[in-house]
């Protein structure tokens, strides 16, 4: 912790007593913390410092889909690179509030970052999720300048079925196209942890998202591998038993043999949920993701940039 951030819980005792009580929380939940709690204590670290949320709870897409918009206090005059970030949740739960940790962490980094909503099952099936989405893409393209963010660097990530929509928005044509937008406005994606190659489909939550597909095989992101596609870093965790490693072993072999763009890395003895987590201050000890994901991003946008100059 730097001097400054001492001196601030020195000034306000009530701060101290409130990092006491959260730290006791999630260290003694050995790192299985709820999203919103860990954005708490994320905040109470110093995870809020030098960021701001600039746009909270706006509408966009056709089924009332909110979103919220992050970015850092200090900033130049050109326009930012923007990251579209969605959270994991099974397709079952998660809420942009709760992973506002992620949101900070990459804005200190740079970044424009959007979180968006997504409707989820019981109440929808495939390819719902997909289609807000797109629908937030096509927000992001067409409103992100008024917020600093650059139309043009915009990128993607998200984490378990948040990874899925990140490699089906990617790879999958379909989605945005629907939408109007063209699909190589995504010009790098980050995949934590997703679900990539898993049909036949095993887990409840998967049969549950996938429910009533007319050809599951068109649920897959490796299905839709393509050469052409944006440079994608896929990053999986050793000891995640939720989504095998298999799924980046097996999209990265893919595209490779394609000749397209993919980057794997792999965490040994993290967990599915350590490796979000990581993005946050009091866990970011555990493993670099978000240093490796922010390196893979500035370097993949940046050439970008330079091609067009």
């Amino acid at each position: 912790m730097t001097a400054s951030k001492r001196g601030l819980l020195r000034r306000h005792p009530f701060i101290v007593g409130s990092l006491a009580i959260l730290l006791a929380l999630g260290v003694a939940a050995s790192l299985t913390s709820p999203p919103m709690l860990l954005s708490i204590l994320d905040g109470v670290m110093g995870g809020g410092l030098g960021v701001e949320r600039v746009g909270q709870g706006i509408a966009f897409g056709t089924h009332g889909q909110r979103l919220d918009v992050w970015r850092a206090t200090q900033r130049g005059k050109q326009p930012l690179p923007v990251l579209i970030f969605w959270y994991g949740g099974g397709w079952v739960k998660g809420t942009r509030e709760a992973y506002a940790f992620a949101a900070r962490a990459y804005a200190k980094q740079g970044f424009v970052v959007v979180v968006a909503d997504y409707r989820k099952v019981p109440a929808v099936r495939f390819p719902a999720f997909l289609e807000d989405g797109a629908q937030a893409v096509r927000w992001t393209r067409d409103h992100i300048a008024g917020l600093d963010g650059d139309a043009g660097r915009i990128a993607v990530a998200g984490h378990s079925a948040g990874a899925y929509t990140v490699a089906m928005l990617t790879l999958d044509q379909r989605w945005l196209r629907a939408e109007g937008v063209d699909p190589g406005i995504i010009r790098a994606a980050v995949g934590l942890c997703g679900p990539y190659d898993f049909y036949p489909f095993t887990d409840k939550r998967a049969i549950d998202a996938m429910q009533g597909a007319p050809d599951p095989q068109m649920t897959q992101p490796i299905h839709f591998a393509r050469a052409d596609a944006a440079p994608m870093l896929l990053i999986s965790a050793g000891d995640d038993v939720q989504v095998k490693a298999h799924n980046a072993n097996n999209l990265t072999a893919r595209l490779t043999e394609l000749h397209g763009r993919a980057a794997h890395i792999d965490y040994p003895g993290l967990s599915h949920k350590n490796v979000a987590m990581a993005l946050s201050v009091p866990f970011r000890g555990k493993a670099p993701v978000l240093a490796d994901s922010v390196r893979f991003l500035r370097t993949t946008l940046a050439r970008i940039e330079g091609d067009e100059e």
